[in-house]
């Protein structure tokens, strides 16, 4: 994906769940505090970043964020969608938990998921 086609929808993946209620903003990771920018990914990046980063979460949180209604500026790096400022419950379209068997990647079992589009 890139600025010239852009997804409907971007994603965050957290490895917890988040605040409830969501809140105002969300609070950075420490990756995205260190790069000075929101790690995202688009459905079809999302299974393998979880299995890149998340190899030792049963469990993760991922959030559905409208790409067109993020008023902070988004650049498209090395084909992955960096938010340079921040989101908050707004912002949020919807929330979806996945879960993975032991020794299943997450790739297998979020393949199969029509909330991913």
């Amino acid at each position: 994906m890139s600025a010239a086609n852009p997804p409907k929808f971007i994603y965050k993946i957290l490895p917890a769940a988040p605040q409830d209620p969501l809140p105002e903003q969300f609070p950075f990771s420490q990756l995205d505090a260190n790069d000075g920018f929101v790690h995202l990914s688009t459905a079809t990046q999302v299974p393998n970043t979880a299995d890149l980063f998340f190899t030792e979460a049963t469990e993760l949180w991922l959030i559905k964020l409208e790409l067109a209604k993020l008023a902070d500026p988004l650049k498209w790096e090395d084909g992955f969608p960096h938010l340079y400022g921040n989101f908050g419950a707004a912002d949020v379209q919807s929330l979806e938990k996945f879960e993975r068997k032991e020794g299943q990647k997450w790739s297998e079992g979020m393949k199969a998921s029509y909330w991913l589009e």
